[in-house]
């Protein structure tokens, strides 16, 4: 069976169990339980600890407990089911096609994700010399600020394999101001083992500042939600997130020496210091000379 006949058949597998989900929800909020369940099913897998997992964890819990247990069973199986699509030909962008046929897109967002194979093209466009980036820094970062399920940066991946770049030679940025839309895009990106992270944010009010302009050092506001894909968790991006770390460091201190030093400028020469005596005080002036009268009696004036 060939790779196309096969994705068209995990779509039909797909719908046909989605569609079981929707005798008790409607089909905006089951997609919307099921895409929001695997994304943090995957960032959890990784973020082990701390207040984003716990509250991530309770969400996942609020979700999965407002369906029965055959019902639950569902949710491991579409997500099996993309996996298998996307490991099966990553030439796709999996989820914003069922999402468009299951008519997803009518909802009160009125949202229309742009073809793959319109996205390929942009991307081709955009990915034009690259190599010549990648040898001058070992990287190049790809950014999406209105991503929806991803289908542009899939393309840019796939284009990144097709010239043999690996997941350590690319860093895939996306943005969307829709919630589900960006957890859409976190699960293929994930699944398609590229390092980068999504972010929930109006990219017009809130878009996204590295600290030091550098993308690999995240500076999220509070407006914005941050999700981190596994691949970026290898030790090749760890060791470059330190390496940006300690060159911002070594760029703070050097500004603040820059601006200590132009103080000293406008403040002119410093006045002449003062001798000082052992105790720290300011040394008695010398006596005045003693003069000699005219009758041999010294005088002071």
């Amino acid at each position: 069976m060939g790779h196309v006949a096969l994705c068209k058949d995990c779509q039909k597998e797909f719908v046909s169990l989605f569609s079981q989900l929707c005798n008790v929800k409607s089909n905006w909020q089951a997609w919307t339980d099921f895409v929001t369940m695997s994304a943090i099913a995957i960032s959890n897998a990784f973020d082990l600890e701390g207040t984003t997992h716990d509250a991530r964890e309770r969400e996942y819990l609020n979700i999965i407990k407002q369906y029965k247990k055959r019902e639950q069973q569902i949710f491991p199986q579409l997500f099996a089911l993309i996996v298998n699509a996307l490991e099966a030909d990553p030439e796709q962008d999996f989820l914003g096609e069922i999402f468009m046929r299951l008519n997803l897109g009518s909802h009160w967002k009125g949202q229309f994700f742009t073809p793959y194979g319109v996205s390929r093209m942009v991307a081709e466009m955009q990915l034009s010399g690259i190599e010549v980036r990648i040898a001058e820094k070992g990287w190049v970062g790809i950014h999406d600020p209105c991503c929806g399920a991803g289908a542009l940066l899939i393309a840019g991946r796939n284009i990144m394999a097709r010239r043999e770049f690996g997941s350590t030679e690319s860093l895939y940025v996306a943005q969307d101001i829709d919630r589900t839309a960006a957890m859409m895009c976190y699960i293929q990106l994930s699944l398609l083992g590229c390092a980068g992270y999504v972010v929930v944010a109006d990219a017009f009010r809130h878009p996204l500042v590295g600290a030091g302009s550098s993308p690999l050092l995240i500076a999220p506001d509070s407006e914005q939600e941050l999700w981190l894909t596994p691949a970026l968790y290898h030790e090749t991006w760890c060791g470059r997130i330190q390496c940006e770390r300690m060159k911002l460091a070594m760029e703070n201190i050097d500004a603040l020496f820059a601006s200590k030093q132009r103080q000293i400028q406008r403040l002119g020469q410093t006045p002449p210091r003062t001798e000082q005596s052992p105790m720290g005080l300011p040394d008695a002036p010398a006596p005045p000379p003693l003069n000699e009268g005219p009758n041999g009696q010294l005088t002071l004036f």
